[in-house]
């Protein structure tokens, strides 16, 4: 069972109880049922105060339920909001409340174990095969355009910058004072566009995947679930673990998977590319880019 569904199993289980809880508790538990989102954020005597009772008393609704007190009984709500089951702003106001106990040492612990899990989860879900099939359609095309808005526009820019040490035909977007959709405007059949969002799905990323799927272009959708709506309309999908005690998405997967697809690139190229790549590393010698050893 998740941690979701624990904590709503709590609300259920106090709902049930109603009848056995004093008045006083009854109005802790209301408060509870109504704003379940504030448990896994708010320490005993701010949900005490919002709930205008007296912290005991929602010690004893905690104990009337099955848990020693609030420390147990939030703990599935904490869980939730590491998971991701919660919203942004909730998370923030999670983190701001670790920081607040000292805690910051069980970050430390759940960032790590959140990035490693999102890597080896991403990659138990893709086979080589899939990765080879999007690295061909990528070398075999005319143009290759990737697509990412916030922060996966700097995921996609650095996969393009990557690419662009042997290769010419790859072009992050949307370009400085363009649209995603102009970008695309001569796009076709010989084209490719790698599509990156995650929930909340961006909007021009959607719908620039769903012209470039009109237009001929070969899409490749890298996102956070099956259900994804550029998942759903993509010829190749590979999906990204993205979970993270942070308040925002973990980018840990998804820059792993690019690099892994870029390498496939390479290995399906012809035999041109490794000359290409050394050629463009010794040019930067040549002009003096790396500092001397």
């Amino acid at each position: 069972m998740n941690d979701t569904n624990v904590s709503n199993a709590i609300l259920e289980r106090l709902s049930d109880e109603w009848d056995s809880l004093t008045p006083e508790a009854q109005k802790a538990a209301k408060y509870v049922l109504e704003n379940p989102q504030d448990v896994g954020v708010s320490t005993v005597r701010e949900i005490a105060e919002a709930a205008q009772v007296k912290p005991n008393t929602i010690v004893r609704m905690a104990r009337a339920v099955g848990f020693e007190g609030y420390d147990d009984f939030r703990a599935p709500f904490r869980d939730a909001i590491r998971r991701g089951a919660v919203s942004l702003p909730e998370r923030a106001r999670w983190l701001q409340d670790i920081r607040k106990q000292g805690d910051l040492g069980g970050l430390y612990a759940d960032m790590v174990d959140a990035a490693l899990r999102n890597v080896t989860e991403t990659f138990s879900g893709i086979t080589a095969e899939q990765l080879q099939a999007a690295a061909e359609a990528i070398w075999n095309s005319r143009r290759v355009y990737t697509l990412g808005v916030g922060v996966n526009n700097a995921n996609a820019r650095n996969f393009t910058y990557l690419a662009s040490t042997g290769m010419v035909q790859f072009h992050a977007i949307p370009h400085a004072g363009s649209t995603p959709i102009d970008d695309i405007a001569w796009a076709d059949h010989q084209d490719v566009l790698i599509a990156i969002t995650c929930s909340p799905y961006r909007r021009e990323v959607v719908e620039t995947a769903r012209l470039a799927k009109e237009q001929g272009l070969t899409v490749i959708a890298m996102t956070d679930s099956p259900a994804s709506p550029i998942a759903r309309i993509a010829d190749h999908t590979f999906i990204t673990h993205v979970d993270t005690p942070q308040f925002f998405p973990s980018s840990v997967s998804l820059i792993a998977l690019l690099e892994t697809l870029l390498s496939f690139v390479i290995s399906v190229a012809s035999d041109e590319i490794v000359d290409r790549v050394a050629t463009f590393h010794k040019r930067r010698h040549d002009l003096g880019i790396y500092g001397e050893e």
